[in-house]
């Protein structure tokens, strides 16, 4: 992949912290799933990410072998095309959906639907193929932090179809939500907004690892499992500051 193409990947919910590394839950290199159906793009996609010191675990050309790999490897982070054979994007996103595996799709699509179809099934992150190697290096490592990725101008999109979510009749009754400290609710509101961990430390004065802790006992608190649920979670309970 050429590093000239230029997308901005964005702030907001759209951030990965550009050089920042991220590890695995083992304390390891972060492992990725790359599945894309053309060769060349997956090969070089695979080829960056290990250059960056990830381990790619496994390659898919196709939906079904995408969600075969992902199951059996059980990744960080699943690097997904939408448009594959025998299975669309999505589908393979909500056939993973029990994983802790996050799935980051790279599309050539920037259509509004593809992005809040991929995201609605599980998706935490949504880039389009413009993005730049840096640019994508960066997202797989923020998008294995549990940040929310998304191209410049998706985030807003993303964060509007939220907010529209949470104006409609709830089908089910509302979970409790448990006790949380103060500082946790703050932060919380704070990421209901879109803002990058980086944004919130500084809002906060409190360092970028104090919020990733505090995002990390919240997701355990609510049993949610990535940064999308919550943004969800916590719009849909009014909880996003003006």
């Amino acid at each position: 992949m050429s590093d000239s193409r230029g997308a901005d990947t964005g702030a907001g919910l759209s951030a990965g912290e550009p050089g920042e590394e991220a590890q695995s839950a083992s304390g390891g290199p972060v492992t990725v799933v790359v599945a894309d159906d053309h060769p060349l793009w997956r090969d070089a996609v695979a080829r960056d990410l290990a250059d960056a010191g990830m381990t790619v675990l496994a390659t898919a050309a196709d939906g079904p072998s995408a969600v075969n790999r992902t199951k059996a490897t059980r990744p960080d982070v699943l690097v997904l095309d939408l448009n594959l054979p025998g299975m669309a994007g999505h589908e393979v996103c909500r056939a993973v959906g029990g994983l802790a595996t996050r799935v980051l799709i790279l599309s050539a699509s920037g259509e509004h639907q593809d992005v809040l179809e991929a995201v609605k099934a599980g998706a935490t992150g949504y880039l389009v193929k413009s993005a730049s190697s840096a640019e994508i290096i960066d997202a797989v490592h923020a998008t294995a932090r549990g940040e929310a990725v998304f191209t410049a101008g998706l985030a807003g999109l993303v964060l509007g179809e939220f907010r529209r979510m949470s104006t409609e009749p709830q089908t089910d009754p509302l979970r409790p939500i448990p006790e949380l400290t103060a500082r946790e609710t703050e932060v919380l509101k704070l990421v209901a907004t879109g803002m990058s961990y980086k944004e919130i430390a500084a809002e906060l004065f409190i360092s970028h690892r104090t919020v990733q802790n505090h995002v990390q006992n919240t997701l355990g608190k609510l049993q949610l499992h990535n940064r999308i649920e919550l943004v969800r979670f916590a719009i849909a309970r009014g909880l996003e500051t003006p």
